[in-house]
């Protein structure tokens, strides 16, 4: 699995308007449901609301991975986006958040959802990736960091 099979461009959104951890997540998922990813926005956004109410999926180091579930998603997508300012998440780690990776299964899809929340974890662990992507000016920019990642892995 890759992060191009689960995040198009227009899923990608920089800089995200919302301030509050709830409205983060609201947004993201708008924008997957305008990309015609989520046929019922408000049962994906209820799904990750309360997944986000048993535990922060703030990770650490300024990053989030909130998920959720919905029969009204399609497939397996993702929406990113970047915070210019930080977003007080109840982190593992105690700090705000600004790179955010929301994660949209079927309510199906078992394996490749926890594939997905690895392979991104993995890459947003990086020091020299989350420096490079809020440096990222826009959403290409952001995306072509994701997809450098992904080539570099690659070889």
């Amino acid at each position: 699995m890759k992060i191009g099979d689960i995040l198009s461009p227009e899923c990608v959104k920089l800089p995200l308007s919302a301030t509050t951890k709830d409205g983060i997540i609201k947004e993201l998922v708008d924008t997957l449901a305008a990309a015609g990813l989520a046929d019922d926005p408000a049962e994906l956004l209820a799904s990750a609301l309360e997944r986000e109410g048993l535990m922060s999926t703030g990770i650490g180091k300024g990053v989030a991975i909130p998920h959720g579930r919905a029969k009204g998603v399609k497939r397996m997508a993702a929406a990113f986006g970047i915070a210019r300012q930080s977003v007080e998440f109840g982190s593992l780690d105690g700090l705000p958040v600004q790179i955010f990776f929301f994660i949209a299964t079927p309510g199906s899809i078992v394996a490749d959802h926890v594939r997905a929340l690895a392979l991104v974890s993995r890459i947003l662990n990086r020091e020299g990736i989350r420096e490079q992507l809020l440096r990222a000016p826009d959403a290409a920019a952001a995306l072509a960091v994701l997809s450098q990642v992904e080539r570099a892995e690659a070889k």
